[in-house]
């Protein structure tokens, strides 16, 4: 059996039994042309895939219990950590077809593992390197306990969240059409931060969100912000990488050994 990396979690840290959910499904276009015979989350950044990188990544913060959902080409995924002996922690994967649902349709479809226990779990992209406390996001949620904490940062994105002085999500904005929208119109004025891709989410959000099928949890959160406290969580200085295109796995390469 693959030995985890010990847990970094210590009194007051993530809770044993917390469980995550890696997603793994997407087509990974812009990764062309690996994606072609390949999934995007097995691209390798210094000779490990972008999976295992995260599944370590958790393992660090003490999470042990982590759904994958997987679509584009799944069953090479699934080889490769049945190769791991699914790096000795409790792994389950979630399939999606006839075609993937997105961030918000795949979290749906794996509701009945995240619910399985109660406190909030930690959700993330396979596509995203960053040393973001981990910890430190679930503390931070655990205090606060909003319906959902988002991870951000203030690097540069094409697409901005915005959130009011107090962190709580107001709206979305697509700095490069105009595109934007506003759900909570008397937040007062209202800061631009790109998110991480990862998240600590209360289970009672899954019984909250009205979308069905394909869709981005993006715009669930934005559905229900006015409603429910949604809160972004600045990490910045931290590194991120979206490992999305070619370039970008040599930036990740060079900042992630």
């Amino acid at each position: 059996m693959t030995p985890g990396p010990a847990p970094l979690s210590a009194a007051g840290g993530i809770p044993a039994g917390t469980r995550a959910m890696v997603f793994a499904a997407g087509l990974g276009t812009r990764l062309k042309p690996f994606t072609d015979s390949h999934p995007k989350a097995l691209a390798p950044v210094n000779g490990k895939p972008l999976l295992q990188r995260n599944i370590e990544y958790l393992l660090r913060h003490g999470v042990r219990d982590i759904v994958v959902n997987v679509h584009h080409f799944a069953d090479q995924i699934v080889d490769f950590l049945e190769h791991h002996d699914n790096f000795g922690i409790h792994l389950t994967i979630s399939e999606e077809q006839p075609a993937p649902l997105e961030t918000g349709g795949g979290l749906l479809r794996a509701s009945a593992f995240l619910e399985a226990h109660e406190g909030p779990f930690v959700v993330m992209n396979a596509d995203i390197l960053t040393d973001l406390d981990l910890t430190a996001l679930y503390l931070d949620h655990v205090r606060h306990r909003p319906l959902a904490t988002l991870a951000v940062t203030r690097r540069q994105s094409s697409r901005v969240l915005l959130f009011d002085g107090g962190m709580r999500l107001s709206g979305w904005q697509h700095l490069s059409t105009g595109d934007v929208r506003i759900v909570r119109a008397d937040a007062g004025p209202l800061h631009p931060f790109a998110f991480t891709g990862v998240h600590v989410i209360e289970p009672a959000l899954l019984r909250c969100v009205g979308r069905t099928g394909a869709f981005s949890i993006i715009d669930a959160y934005l559905d229900l912000a006015d409603g429910h406290v949604i809160r972004g969580y600045d990490h910045d200085g931290d590194r991120v990488v979206d490992v999305g295109r070619p370039a970008s796995v040599l930036e990740a390469e060079r900042l992630f050994p």
